[in-house]
């Protein structure tokens, strides 16, 4: 873990960077204490990070969870209740991970996690040109269509127009500047702008900016357009802002159906962003996706138990430390401690800092999600792989994460049940006439009732007194419904003049008395 310090140092003072704004926008965003989404970080960041079996994940709160998280408060009487649904849902992560329920992260079709990757840069994009320009009516953590402030991705666009704050905007620029020369230009020139990164210089930037143009009319940048990170006035105040749950709520069965909640839809997003990180890794690590759902759920347990908003693994958190080029878990550990060091040491001078630089931040991060060389590369590929990830990016920036990713999805099963249909057999005739054809017919390897359809057609349209010659030989699996309509079929062939000939491993049979009967006796092997 000690072994990539020089890349590991730092991208968690990029992902830092990244998370903070995020950590404080979902809060926000959740209808929660400001304290309780950096506590979520800080707990995903140490404790997520140094449990998992992941490389260059990082965890956190998420976007995704705002929305169950903000009914949840309102519905649950309280926000100490919804921490113990929080606990509660740990311990069914916990739960998952035990029964080895992780292994759900491999049936995501690629198409649809590609889809997810750059649904999200899209979406980050758009979300952070208002912050970039001045204009923060919606916090940065909220990543839905319809937002919090009442507008929607696009409608808050237009109405930026209107607000733009010029200080905000000449640092954002300035910021966006020094991002892009240290990743194209000086990076490349000298290991000193390898360890010194960017985001670094372009947030001192915006601090010393903050500091000299405030008494400036014209470019001064106000309170809200600044992180607002709690002050404590001392230790007392610092420990003062945890919450803890409310246990004697146990008993609720609201409780458990939100904590089950939670549980399922922080599994089922974390297990997703282990599927898109490890696929955007350029050294090809593979996590342990049961570990990931054990270490997870420790997380929200220990995150609910001090006041902390539910966790899970984030591709923006996780895709800034690959891009900064994090190599090992103690990135993600590291930007852990910076977040707490950070709160208790220096909340004043963290407070100067302009939302417009860390907007610019994590533009770069969404236009390295969302290249356009990528859409052209899944076009290529094909409409098997184009529509599901074409639907994936649509449901994302028009809906949310998780109903985009089940749009996708579900049109990926589509594509496999056509495929499907289309490879149930291969059909040739032979003989120039239908009268007197010979029609062959071979069954694929794995034939089940998503076949039914293809193969009834087939037979269906046989001509009368005709020849059927049905090859079963590469057949090692042959669902019983296939089975049926072969019986079903043998009683029509009779009135139909239609000889079968069954070419299978043990032999030739023709026009075989019952397929049930045969179909059993044929050699497991086989």
């Amino acid at each position: 873990m000690f072994s990539h310090l020089k890349n590991d140092i730092p991208s968690s003072i990029v992902v830092f960077f990244v998370a903070l704004p995020l950590c404080l926008g979902i809060a926000l965003a959740s209808g929660a204490p400001l304290f309780s989404g950096l506590i979520a970080g800080i707990v995903g960041g140490i404790v997520v990070g140094a449990l998992s079996g992941s490389k260059i994940g990082v965890s956190g709160p998420a976007a995704g969870l705002a929305a169950i998280v903000l009914t949840a408060i309102g519905t649950l009487g309280g926000f100490e209740n919804f921490l113990l649904a929080v606990v509660l849902g740990g311990v069914i992560q916990l739960l998952f991970g035990v029964l080895k329920a992780g292994i759900i992260g491999y049936y995501f079709p690629s198409s649809v996690i590609k889809g997810m990757l750059t649904g999200i840069g899209i979406i980050i994009i758009l979300k952070q040109i208002p912050h970039f320009f001045g204009y923060d009516a919606d916090p940065q953590g909220d990543f839905a269509f319809i937002q919090i402030d009442g507008e929607n991705t696009f409608s808050e666009l237009f109405k930026m127009v209107n607000y733009i704050k010029p200080g905000s905007a000449l640092i954002g620029i300035i910021g966006l500047f020094i991002l892009l020369l240290w990743d194209k230009v000086l990076s490349k020139k000298s290991k000193v702008f390898q360890v010194i990164q960017g985001p670094l210089v372009a947030v001192a930037a915006g601090i010393i900016f903050y500091l000299v143009t405030k008494s400036n009319d014209a470019f001064a940048i106000s309170q809200s357009h600044l992180v607002s990170v709690p002050v404590p006035e001392d230790l007392s105040s610092f420990i003062g802002q945890f919450s803890f749950p409310n246990f004697g709520a146990i008993g609720n069965p609201e409780i458990w159906v939100v904590a089950f909640t939670i549980a399922l839809v922080a599994s089922l997003e974390t297990l997703l962003c282990v599927e898109a990180t490890d696929k955007l890794d350029p050294h090809k690590n593979v996590t342990p996706t049961n570990r990931e759902l054990l270490a997870q759920g420790t997380g929200n347990i220990l995150s609910g138990m001090i006041g902390g908003l539910p966790i899970t693994q984030v591709i923006v958190r996780s895709s800034a430390n690959i891009q900064s080029g994090g190599r090992t878990k103690l990135s993600a550990i590291l930007h852990g401690f910076l977040l707490l060091l950070s709160v208790m040491v220096i909340p004043n001078l963290l407070n100067m800092i302009p939302l417009s630089v860390l907007a610019a931040i994590l533009l770069i991060v969404g236009y390295k999600l969302a290249k356009p060389a990528l859409f052209k590369t899944m076009y290529n590929l094909g409409w098997k792989q184009s529509i599901p990830f074409t639907v994936t990016v649509l449901g994302i920036v028009f809906i949310d994460l998780l109903y985009g990713i089940g749009l996708g999805l579900a049109v990926g099963i589509v594509v496999i049940l056509i495929k499907s249909y289309q490879n149930s057999h291969f059909l040739h005739k032979e003989g120039e006439g239908e009268a007197n054809g010979i029609v062959k017919m071979t069954l694929a390897e794995e034939v089940t009732f998503f076949n039914k359809g293809a193969i009834l057609k087939e037979l269906e349209n046989l001509p009368e007194n005709s020849k059927l010659e049905l090859d079963v030989r590469k057949t090692r699996y042959l669902d019983n419904d296939i089975i049926e309509i072969l019986e079903d079929f043998a009683f029509k062939a009779k009135e139909r003049n239609i000889d079968i000939k069954l070419i299978s491993e043990r032999g030739i049979v023709e026009n075989p008395p019952s397929y049930i009967q045969f179909f059993k006796l044929r050699p497991k092997s086989a």
